[in-house]
This record gives structure tokens, C-alpha cells and sequence, in this order.
């Protein structure tokens, strides 16, 4: 394909169409027009200006830049593919923007600066000579595309599996902290739990949301982040909801539904206080309203309160059939979740075990009946027989 007709060809393109309004691809457009029209200048200048912008982004060439913009930017075909469905028509423009698009990545760098230099001025000639070139090739097909998209999904939810949903916007977390399954210790009959509702969604079933309540530093939060890291939960993604969020949520849920990929939304730390209102608004989500929570989402949240919203003495003021209502109107959230799992502190003689556990998962050898002495005698310094205490007193060990 000559580089009159691949320049003719780009403004065709159609079920990637996104992708020819990049920097990227505006500046091959300009670069092709500039060769079309014998401005062998301002060729070279579109040239430079191309190869900057792919190296700024890390990208060694053309061919590897579009090759994350067919997998990780959202189109109608990718989502097409994900979902499974059926589209001749798309399917078709598809194919046929994939073939232009490896024209475009074999497009040799030598044959382009001796495009630019036929009739430029003897000047440019040096210029044209010490241009920087790029690998060409094209590292993808149709077809490796098309599986790409049906076992990984497409655009942000391909390239990464935890985000962080703030101002309404989704944001990836390129290193998730996300505990491997023989980094979680002790609460095995709570995280069985978790496991097994969380099997459920990835088989496509409706399940429950979940509610793990209890005391700080049980793992509560741990035990859902390490759901990432479990052997065949790879359609799992982890979308972490801040409370201030909690209003935009039904349109998060809105943009998930009907993907084949399978969202846990997370909810850290969820508590209210007797004069905030928004727990109404997660009372709805939880419950529903006219739009049905598609079975593809579930809302994962921890809490150190069994329930969600404080009470007060003020809440039992006034007509006694008012304050009836208004106290069961404030603990009847955490009822709408429908699993609602305990994380208490553990008994000393379970905890002194768990300590035993971590001391020899983190490689400190030392006499058992001193560790045990020490980790009581910790406990009692900082209260609280659970996890985090134990990591802690485990620290201090690698110390001294």
C-alpha cells in the first residue's frame, strides 16, 4: 500500500475510530500529508514529532503503541468479543482496520525519510539523515486480538484487576496490596465465607453482599484484597469505593453491567454517624431501586461496628414509637447485607498459636516457650490478640 493510499485509508478506519484521534495517529495523519503534498520539512518534523511522543511513552515503536491501544482503550468490537456476541457488520470494519493498522506498524522508517527527501532542499539532507528510526512490526492479529478480548476483557479492566473509584472516575493501582492466600492466617471458617460467595459471582450467580464487621486488625480488609491473588479468580477485578463515592456508585454499577468480566466493589471501613445521611443512599444501593444489581457485581464492605450508623441517648428521646422506629431505621443497614460475617479478637491460646505460625512463615528461629512468653507479654503492651498484633510483635522480634 502506497503511502497515498494508507493515508486515504486512516480516515476510513471505523470500529477503532478512537484510536485515529490520539496525538499518536493525528501525527502519523500529518506526517502522510505532508508527504503528499512534497513538504519534505515539515515531513520531517511530523517524523520527530512522532518518534518523541512514542518514546515518552515507553513504547520502542509504532507497532507496540498500537498494539496497548487495541487491548486497553474500550471499542465497540472489543466489547463485542468480551461479551460474546454477535455483529457481522462490526466484526467486519474491525478486521479490516486491523489489516490497515499492520500496514501502518511495517511501515519501514528508512523508506519514509528517503520519501521525505526526494526534491528536498540539499540543507535538509543532513537532517533527514540523522533521523532517529524505530523497530517496524506488528506484534498482533485479528484473530490473537479477538482472544485477547474474550479471555481478558477490553480497555482498563484488561490491563489492570484493582482501582480506586474517586470523583467519579476510575483510577488502575498498577501494585495492588493484595496478600497471597498462605500470607493469610488464623479465621479460616470467615474467609471460607468470602471464598465461597466470591466462586459464586465468578460462576454467574446472584449472591449476597457481604458485610465483615469486628474488631481493628482481625484482617478483615486483607481477607477481601487477597480474593485478587487466588488461583482461578483471574475474571475478578477489585474496585475500591471511597464513602465520599457512595453517591455515584449506581452509575459505576450502571457502566458494569453486562460485561463478562466479574466486580467486587469494596467499601473499607464503612461507618456513619447519627447526623449523616448518606447512609440512606447506601441503603438503596444495597437494596435496589427500580434497576436491578447485575449479577456480574456484589458490594464487599468492612466495618468495625456491628452496626453501621452510631447510635445515641438522643436517638431514644422524644415519643417512644418515634424512637423505636429511628433505632431501627439506623441498625437496619448492616441487615441488607445479606452475608455478614464476625472478625473478633482471637482467645490467647489461638492467638499465641497464630503468632507461632507467623514466626515461622517469616523465617526467625528461637526457642517456642520464649516466643509464647514474649508474645503475651506484648499483647498485654498493646491490646488486642489478632493479626496485626502479632505481625507487629513479630517485627520487633527481626529487631533485635
Amino acid at each position: 500500500m502506497s503511502f497515498e493510499t494508507l493515508r486515504f485509508a486512516l480516515g476510513g478506519v471505523a470500529a477503532y475510530r478512537h484510536i485515529t484521534e490520539t496525538t499518536q495517529l493525528q501525527t502519523v495523519r500529518a506526517l502522510l500529508d505532508k508527504l503528499s503534498q512534497k513538504d519534505s520539512a515539515g515531513a520531517a518534523e511530523e517524523y520527530a514529532k512522532l518518534f518523541y511522543t512514542l518514546r515518552s511513552g515507553g513504547y520502542a515503536g509504532l507497532g507496540d503503541w498500537l498494539h496497548d491501544q487495541l487491548r486497553y482503550t474500550e471499542s465497540p468490537y472489543a466489547l463485542l468479543a468480551e461479551q460474546g456476541g454477535s455483529d457481522p457488520a462490526l466484526e467486519e470494519a474491525a478486521r479490516r482496520d486491523t489489516a490497515m493498522f499492520t500496514l501502518l506498524c511495517e511501515l519501514d522508517c528508512g523508506q519514509l525519510i528517503s520519501a521525505m527527501g526526494e526534491g528536498a532542499p540539499p540543507a535538509l539532507l543532513p537532517v533527514l539523515e540523522g533521523l532517529p528510526r524505530w523497530p517496524a512490526g506488528c506484534p498482533f492479529t485479528f484473530k490473537s486480538l479477538t482472544q485477547f478480548y474474550r479471555t481478558h476483557g477490553s480497555g482498563l479492566f484488561a490491563r489492570s484487576r484493582a482501582f480506586l473509584w474517586e470523583d467519579g472516575e476510575l483510577f488502575p493501582v498498577e501494585e495492588p496490596d493484595c496478600p497471597g492466600p498462605d500470607e493469610m492466617l488464623g479465621y479460616e471458617l470467615q474467609r471460607d465465607q468470602v471464598i465461597a460467595n466470591t466462586q459464586a459471582l465468578l460462576e454467574g450467580h446472584h449472591v449476597n453482599n457481604v458485610l465483615l464487621f469486628g474488631d481493628s486488625g482481625t484482617g478483615k480488609s486483607a481477607t477481601v484484597k487477597s480474593l485478587l491473588s487466588r488461583p482461578g479468580f483471574e475474571d475478578l477485578r477489585l474496585i475500591e469505593v471511597q464513602k465520599e463515592g457512595l453517591a455515584d456508585m449506581p452509575r459505576l454499577i450502571r457502566t458494569l453491567s453486562g460485561r463478562r468480566l466479574k466486580f467486587i466493589l469494596f467499601i473499607d471501613d464503612l461507618a456513619f454517624d447519627q447526623d449523616d445521611t448518606t447512609y440512606s443512599v447506601m441503603k438503596t444501593i444495597l437494596e435496589g431501586g427500580l434497576e436491578r444489581r447485575p449479577a456480574n457485581v456484589a458490594i464487599y464492605a468492612t466495618s468495625n461496628r456491628r452496626h453501621l450508623v452510631r447510635q445515641t441517648f438522643s436517638d431514644r428521646a422524644g415519643d417512644e414509637v418515634d424512637a423505636s422506629e429511628t433505632i431501627q431505621e439506623k441498625t437496619s443497614l448492616a441487615e441488607r447485607f445479606g452475608l455478614r460475617i464476625p472478625y473478633l479478637a482471637l482467645n490467647k491460646a489461638d492467638f499465641l498459636d497464630l503468632v507461632e505460625q507467623m514466626t515461622a512463615q517469616s523465617g526467625i528461629t528461637m526457642d517456642r516457650q520464649a516466643l509464647r512468653t514474649g508474645a503475651d507479654r506484648w499483647e498485654m503492651r498493646h491490646p488486642g490478640r489478632t493479626p496485626r498484633t502479632a505481625k507487629q510483635y513479630i517485627a520487633s522480634l527481626s529487631l533485635a
